[in-house]
């Protein structure tokens, strides 16, 4: 069939009438009504399969700008289908075990203690002396736990026991009476959840804090408080057997409150004897009680901030059969920065 026309915009362009589509389908011949004597005025300078690119680019360009918009805002939902899916990234190796606050219970004390709990460990030591209960904080998947030096002083056998209830035998890797610090290691242990170590120098007087430990031998005891001081002056004895036995039967429980200690020049559970030492201690009003000794005292991020190490339990004829009258809150717990530099010096054996 013969062009009617050629657009005056692009010689080398050839537009066919739109009636030449209907060929073969009654319109053969002369179309009705005739074709005008021109075609319809192209661009200047333009075709107009080149004008029908143009226009094709604009909605294009628009479902691209509203795409990347989506991508933006949607980006965290698809990562999260992605994970329920299986086409996320594995976190796993990320992940810090046993301590891990989940972002629905941060800031929570039943958060705090579901996450660290598996780190605290509570532990018997055995020597000529009696029975010492106290606590302890695991700090390595292979059983390092650090506790207090007077929980585990002199002992023949030290036993720990898990939160799950499975018990182990513990040695003394090092020791360090002028921080009243130890460090014992687990027989046999591994894939122990750890507790991740924070730092003390952040903390603040009023700052909530939970401590978790055995008082009176009653594994995994939760309590909650505040910072109540800091820098404070604790003194301890150094040796195992000073002050100990005073007003008690048969088990000391150096590992507890009846631990002696010196705080603004007064005596507190005994007499600390001739051999002692000063060290800066947080104060809690947490409540802390005999067995707490060794054990966490920490932030509401499940990080160890201290560990308890110093506790007033007043006596009182009426507590029959008790160590003493229970918490009054005022505790002590080592800072945690105290703990980290001298853990090298604990892995060498100590200093003393």
């Amino acid at each position: 069939m013969t062009d009617y026309y050629r657009g005056s915009g692009d010689a080398d362009s050839t537009q066919q009438h739109p009636t030449q589509g209907f060929q073969g389908q009654g319109f053969q011949g002369s179309a009705y009504p005739p074709p005008p004597a021109y075609g319809p005025t192209l661009p200047v300078g333009g075709s107009a399969t080149a004008t029908a690119h143009r226009r094709a680019k604009r909605p294009v360009a628009l479902l691209a700008a509203v795409a990347i918009a989506a991508a933006v805002i949607g980006g965290g939902t698809a990562a999260l289908v992605g994970n329920y899916t299986g086409g996320g990234t594995d976190s796993t190796g990320t992940t810090v075990s046993g301590t891990t606050v989940s972002q629905s219970s941060a800031g929570t004390v039943a958060g705090v203690a579901q996450a660290v709990s598996p780190a605290i460990v509570e532990i018997n030591a055995t020597s000529t002396s009696g029975e010492a209960t106290g606590s302890g904080v695991i700090i390595t998947s292979d059983g390092e736990i650090i506790t207090n030096n007077h929980v585990i002083a002199g002992a023949s056998s030290i036993k720990v026991r898990l939160s799950t209830g499975k018990s182990y035998t513990a040695q003394v890797v090092g020791t360090d009476a002028n921080k009243d610090l130890a460090l014992i290691k687990l027989e046999g242990a591994s894939g122990l959840k750890t507790a991740a170590l924070g730092n003390s120098d952040q903390v603040k007087v009023g700052d909530q804090v939970v401590a978790i430990g055995s008082p009176e031998g009653l594994t995994g005891t939760v309590t909650s408080g505040i910072i109540s001081a800091l820098n404070r002056d604790v003194t301890v004895a150094k040796e195992q057997d000073q002050g100990q036995g005073q007003g008690q039967q048969q088990q000391p429980q150096r590992g507890g409150g009846n631990w002696p200690f010196e705080f603004g020049g007064q005596q507190f559970n005994g007499d600390t004897g001739s051999s002692k030492t000063t060290y800066k201690a947080l104060q809690t009003d947490a409540s802390l009680n005999p067995g707490n000794s060794g054990g966490a005292l920490i932030n509401m991020n499940g990080e160890i901030i201290g560990i308890n190490s110093a506790m007033y339990a007043p006596s009182s004829s009426s507590a029959s059969g008790s160590s003493g009258a229970g918490s009054v809150g005022l505790g002590f717990a080592i800072p945690v920065n105290t703990v980290k530099s001298d853990l090298s010096a604990l892995r060498s054996g100590g200093t003393g």
